[in-house]
């Protein structure tokens, strides 16, 4: 074998050493602590959001003095909210709805505000922002009791159905408001009228969509 020259030599030692290095790394016992294995057994640390907005972290702008070097509290106060009996936000609630979560009235000048007017506005105009809440007031279509009926009953679009809502008379009286007082029609719209177009089921999906 033909004598290396000692720069060959060094070329082979080098990497030599390379590999070895490469190697021990790969090969590393299970008990040698790494930087990996440290954060591994780092504790999962979850931020206590509460606890910064009652520093006043997220309000000290409009905080005073006393407030934020009062001790923490939730930032709800429950011992004031009132009860469900003395809540003047339900009272408000319930006297709409006369003493019940649903339409007990047949006066169909308070149904239509107490349902329709939000959308349709008092007067019937109508509006834009959100959507658009077409007017109820001098508008030919309103001509035909049965249309109106037919949307209570089935809904329209964005409009929700009342299916569940009213009952026949409820939507008679309703109907015969639309009719007559926001649109002067003589029409007469009565209970049976409805009942000719109730079904045992409301339509799961918009009318219109179809």
């Amino acid at each position: 074998m033909r004598e290396m020259t000692p720069k060959l030599l060094t070329v082979m030692l080098l990497g030599a050493t390379g590999s070895a290095a490469l190697l021990g790394c790969s090969q590393q016992s299970d008990d040698v602590q790494t930087v990996a294995t440290l954060h591994e057994q780092d504790p999962i640390v979850t931020d206590d959001y509460q606890a910064s907005r009652n520093t006043g972290s997220w309000g000290g702008v409009y905080m005073s003095r006393e407030e934020l070097t009062a001790p923490a509290v939730n930032i709800v106060d429950h011992s004031s909210l009132p009860t469900m009996d003395n809540d003047p936000s339900i009272a408000e609630w319930e006297t709409k709805f006369e003493g019940t979560n649903a339409f007990v009235t047949t006066d169909g000048k308070k149904l239509y505000h107490d349902s329709c007017a939000a959308c349709h506005m008092h007067k019937g105009e109508g509006a834009y922002g959100a959507g658009y809440y077409p007017p109820l007031a001098n508008n030919s279509k309103m001509q035909s009791k049965y249309y109106i009926i037919d949307i209570l009953i089935n809904g329209f679009r964005g409009m929700p159905s009342f299916h569940h809502m009213m009952n026949d008379e409820q939507m008679a009286a309703v109907t015969q408001y639309v009719v007559t007082d926001l649109n002067g029609y003589t029409d007469t719209v009565t209970a049976a009228d409805v009942e000719q177009l109730r079904h045992a089921v409301p339509p799961a999906s918009d009318p219109s969509d179809e």
